[in-house]
């Protein structure tokens, strides 16, 4: 199964106050949001982190914290992804890194791109837009302007836990 989430920020303590997250410490953050991943996410699945996966972390964090995350992970660069340019980021810990990725799955196309885009790839043919960047601000203002294929998988916006495929294509299908 594929799944997808944005903006983690790990090790970004002001986040927590910044974007509103409930959680008390960078400590609490961290353990809730692995949490919530590996409820989710099985070890053969893919996850598709759509940009900023870690803030301000060293490459020793970032690799500590993907060993402890369940399935095998892709990276969409976002603005915040300074440790892959750490000597010590093990990139193996990728599938691969990529500014902007497209597939096809039972004849639906996909477009990952960390930033919001008003048209993307496929967009006059029900192509689907994840996206992430904007955290949970203006997220009224950004379905409208973008339209129902476009989705926000910030982890702010999906209770800290990756969404999956299944659900995307539902909620799309909801905004219909």
């Amino acid at each position: 199964m594929k799944f997808f989430i944005a903006d983690l920020h790990f090790c970004h303590e002001s986040i927590i106050e910044m974007s509103h997250r409930p959680f008390a410490n960078l400590a609490e953050m961290h353990e809730t949001m692995i949490r919530r991943w590996n409820r989710v996410v099985r070890p053969k699945d893919e996850v598709f982190i759509v940009g900023d996966f870690l803030y301000k972390g060293s490459a020793q964090e970032a690799n500590e914290l993907l060993r402890r995350l369940r399935g095998r992970k892709y990276l969409i660069r976002g603005n915040h992804e300074k440790y892959l340019n750490q000597p010590e980021f093990d990139t193996a810990l990728f599938e691969w890194v990529k500014d902007y990725h497209t597939f096809k799955e039972n004849k639906q196309q996909y477009v990952l791109f960390h930033y919001p885009i008003l048209e993307w790839e496929g967009y006059f043919r029900d192509s689907i837009l994840i996206y992430g960047h904007v955290h949970n601000n203006n997220s009224a203002y950004f379905a409208k302007t973008l339209g129902p294929n476009a989705v926000n998988v910030g982890a702010d916006m999906l209770d800290f836990t990756p969404i999956s495929q299944t659900q995307i294509l539902e909620l799309v299908a909801k905004r219909k």
